[in-house]
C-alpha cells in the first residue's frame, strides 16, 4: 500500500469519534485492509465499520463518569463500557473478531434499570400527585422515564459518542433497533450499576436528579369531553354541594367580540373560573379549571414520603445486607378519594373522565 493511500485512510479514521487519534497510527491500517494480488476478490475495507468496532478509549469513559457526577460510584471503566455497549453490537463484533474476547453488553442491566426507574417514578408521582387519574399517571410516567426521555438524557450526558450499537431492521419476531432505542439503554444501565455497586437510595437520587426533576405539562394530558358532568360527579364523591355557575364579569355582550367570565361554586367556595366569547365556552373552561385544580393538587416536597425509603440505606443492593442494617422510616399518607370514572361523555356513564391523547 502506498504511503499516500495510508495517510489518507489514517486521516479519515482519525476524524471518527469511536477511535482516539493517538491510537490510530499504532493500530491502523489493520491486517484486513491489505489485499494480495492472488487473493480472491472480497469487499473493500470499510474504515468506518472498522472504527465502530474498536473499543472506546479509557480516558473517554473516565471523563464521562466524572462529567455526570458518578466518578466516585462507578470505579471500574469496564462497568461504564458495558453500560454503553448495546446487545446488537456483540453479534457483529463476534463475526469480525471470532478469536477476541467478546465485550459485555448492557442487556440485563438495561432491563433491571428500567424496572428501577419505573419504581422510582411511579412511587414519586403517586405520592406527589395523589388525585391524578390512573391513565394520566401512566402518561406522566412515560414522559418522565420513557424511551424518548432516556434517549434525550443520554444525549445531554454526552453518551452518544460512547455508544456501541448496530442498527437492526424489523423482523417477524422482533422490533427494529434504532439509534434512540440504543441510547435509551445507557441511562437505564447506569441506574442498575449504581444500584448494584452502591445502594438503592443512590440510584433513586440519580433518577430524581436527571429525570424526575424535569417539568412535565400534566394539563395537556387531561382532556374532558364533558367537564361539567365530570365536575358534578366529583363534587358528589367528595360530599359537597352541587356546583353552580355564576357570571362574574362581562364586556361587549352586544358587540362582535364579547368576553364573559364565569365562576363555578360549591356553596360559598369557588371551584374554578373560566372565560370565553360565549357563556357556554366560559362555563366549559370554568369546569375544566375546577377539575385541573383537584387532579393536579400536589403535596409539598417536605411532605412527600416514598415507600422505597424503607429499604436499607447502606452500601450494596437490598439482597446483600445483613440483619444488623436498619430499615428507613416511612409513614404512609392518608388515602384520598377513589378515582372518579364517570361523565366523560353523554352517552357513556362508565367512561373515564381523563384520557391520554397519545393513546386514544
Amino acid at each position: 500500500m502506498s504511503g499516500h493511500v495510508q495517510k489518507r485512510l489514517v486521516s479519515s479514521v482519525s476524524r471518527l469519534a469511536s477511535v482516539a487519534p493517538s491510537t490510530v497510527p499504532k493500530s491502523f491500517p489493520p491486517r484486513e485492509a491489505f489485499l494480495a494480488e492472488n487473493e480472491v476478490a472480497r469487499p473493500a475495507f470499510d474504515p468506518q465499520l472498522w472504527a465502530s468496532l474498536q473499543p472506546v478509549p479509557s480516558t473517554a469513559l473516565s471523563a464521562f463518569a466524572h462529567r455526570i457526577g458518578l466518578g466516585s460510584v462507578l470505579h471500574s471503566e469496564d462497568d461504564v463500557r458495558q453500560a454503553c455497549t448495546h446487545p446488537t453490537f456483540v453479534d457483529v463484533y463476534r463475526q469480525h473478531y471470532p478469536d477476541e474476547r467478546i465485550p459485555r453488553s448492557n442487556g440485563q442491566l438495561a432491563a433491571l434499570g428500567n424496572s428501577l426507574m419505573g419504581l422510582f417514578a411511579t412511587e414519586y408521582l403517586q405520592a406527589k400527585y395523589p388525585y391524578l387519574p390512573t391513565r394520566v399517571q401512566k402518561a406522566a410516567l412515560t414522559a418522565h422515564v420513557g424511551p424518548a426521555t432516556c434517549a434525550s438524557v443520554a444525549q445531554e450526558m454526552g453518551a452518544g459518542q460512547l455508544l456501541k450499537w448496530v442498527r437492526k431492521p424489523e423482523t417477524s419476531t422482533s422490533r427494529p433497533v434504532l439509534h434512540s432505542d440504543a441510547l435509551a439503554s445507557i441511562p437505564r444501565s447506569l441506574t442498575a450499576l449504581i444500584y448494584k455497586n452502591h445502594s438503592l437510595p443512590t440510584a433513586r437520587q440519580f433518577v430524581h436528579s436527571y429525570f424526575l426533576s424535569r417539568k412535565v405539562d400534566f394539563r395537556s394530558m387531561l382532556k374532558f369531553l364533558d367537564p361539567k358532568k365530570a365536575l358534578r360527579e366529583m363534587v358528589f364523591r367528595f360530599g359537597r354541594e352541587a356546583p353552580k355557575s355564576r357570571l362574574l364579569k362581562e364586556t361587549g355582550r352586544f358587540s362582535n367580540c364579547p368576553v364573559f367570565v364565569v365562576g363555578i361554586f360549591s356553596g360559598p367556595d369557588k371551584l374554578g373560573e373560566g372565560f370565553g366569547s360565549s357563556l357556554k365556552m366560559a362555563e366549559f373552561r370554568a369546569a375544566e379549571n375546577a377539575l385541573h385544580r383537584v387532579f393536579l393538587t400536589a403535596r409539598p416536597d417536605h411532605e412527600v414520603q416514598l415507600p422505597s425509603s424503607t429499604f436499607p440505606t447502606g452500601l450494596g443492593d437490598v439482597f446483600r445486607h445483613g440483619p444488623e442494617v436498619r430499615e428507613g422510616s416511612y409513614k404512609a399518607p392518608e388515602l384520598v378519594a377513589a378515582e372518579i370514572r364517570y361523565a366523560s361523555a353523554t352517552n357513556s356513564s362508565a367512561a373515564p373522565i381523563a384520557r391520554n391523547p397519545r393513546t386514544t
